[in-house]
């Protein structure tokens, strides 16, 4: 089972979170996502179900390093990113790049996301 870890202290190592997992059961891998430095959340990965549900209970508010973090079952890949693109249609077809300054815009009108700036 996948599970996401977040509001973790920034100086928290890969090691450092499996410790804490491995005292509910087997961890099979630990990510902490980083660019340039660390993200703040990471993902666990534990082959049993009920050891992964046990460890999300045991878990979720516990203070590490004066940070209560947060723990839950990962949403799927797929479903993380729904919702953030948008309808699309008119907003953003063609119509829009004749609107937008220096004919910036336009087409892609599934995502709403293609061409120029944002205007609100």
């Amino acid at each position: 089972m996948r599970i996401y870890a977040g509001n973790l202290p920034y100086d928290l190592t890969e090691e450092d979170v499996r410790k804490e997992f491995e005292a509910f059961g087997e961890v099979t891998s630990v990510a902490l996502p980083r660019d340039g430095r660390a993200k703040g959340f990471g993902f666990v990965e534990m082959p049993s179900k009920i050891e992964a549900e046990t460890a999300i209970a045991g878990l979720n508010g516990k203070m590490i390093k004066e940070r209560a973090i947060t723990v839950s079952e990962a949403r799927p890949r797929a479903e993380a990113g729904a919702g953030a693109g948008g309808g699309g249609g008119a907003r953003g077809g063609v119509g829009r790049g004749a609107r937008s300054p220096g004919g910036f815009g336009g087409g892609g009108g599934s995502g709403g996301r293609s061409g120029g700036p944002r205007r609100y």
